[in-house]
């Protein structure tokens, strides 16, 4: 018996299911008592039992896995959002859901951050940067304004201009690491994830300390603090999620006036 009172999986599944054309699959329409595909039609597509279909329709059973929702998900035809929505009526993992970032977003995240006056930057699923405006760049001298690699974690452990250029960089190294173990908790197919780990562990020795803590943290602003031009400057971060694309980042850095 299903533990979800509404039954929104399978009110979900029969939606689709009545929208999903017979025609597609080169099966005659003929005369049917319901839009679309037949249940038994699904299931076949599916390659799974009518009955078990129909349990899942009418939820008597909630037992249906990661691959089974793939298969559903390419007979229904689901879009990229339908399908997302999908697996976590189900709260399963989709190990293929991996957002890539289009050219046409990436313009845009670049003309916002240089909308900014304040450092602002954008980075994907991996913490790989993938915008910043010019004021970052000058707070990231060293790196930014290099040819270096723009992953943030690979900056700060293995590039020893991040010491030097961050406040309490042990304390914020350990924060780092807390987060994206946070951030990457449903990343176990992720290859480009589990290569990152494996490298930072293998190079630096604070990254493997760091991580093996099992330590988790959200990703929260707060107070940021930069050694610039043998100054000590202040900054208030704000994280935000860009709704296009929800594995992306956008950080601002605001100044803070410690004068007064």
């Amino acid at each position: 018996m299903s533990n979800n009172r509404d039954n929104s999986l399978g009110a979900f599944l029969k939606s689709a299911r009545e929208r999903t054309s017979p025609e597609q699959f080169g099966i005659k329409k003929g005369r049917r008592r319901t839009p679309g595909l037949r249940r038994e039609e699904v299931a076949q597509l599916s390659d799974i039992s009518t009955t078990w279909y129909t349990w899942l329709e009418q939820g008597r059973t909630t037992s249906v896995s990661a691959q089974l929702l793939a298969r559903l998900a390419q007979t229904l035809k689901l879009s990229h959002a339908e399908r997302h929505y999908l697996f976590k009526l189900a709260n399963q993992l989709d190990k293929d859901e991996i957002t890539q970032l289009s050219p046409q977003l990436e313009q845009h995240l670049l003309t916002l951050t240089e909308t900014v006056s304040a450092p602002t930057y954008v980075m994907d699923r991996h913490w790989d940067l993938v915008a910043w405006n010019d004021e970052c760049k000058k707070l990231f001298g060293g790196w930014l304004n290099t040819d270096k690699n723009k992953n943030l974690l690979r900056f700060l452990f293995l590039d020893p201009v991040a010491k030097t250029l961050i406040i309490d960089w042990q304390q914020r190294a350990e924060r780092l690491v807390a987060e994206y173990r946070a951030d990457s908790v449903d990343w176990h197919y992720d290859k480009v994830h589990l290569a990152l780990v494996d490298e930072l562990t293998a190079l630096s020795e604070d990254f493997k300390t760091a991580w093996s803590k099992q330590h988790v943290l959200p990703r929260e602003g707060g107070k940021r603090g930069f050694f610039q031009d043998g100054n000590e400057c202040f900054y208030e971060q704000f994280t935000l999620r860009v709704a296009d694309n929800l594995d992306m980042k956008m950080v601002i850095l605001r100044p803070i006036d410690e004068s007064g």
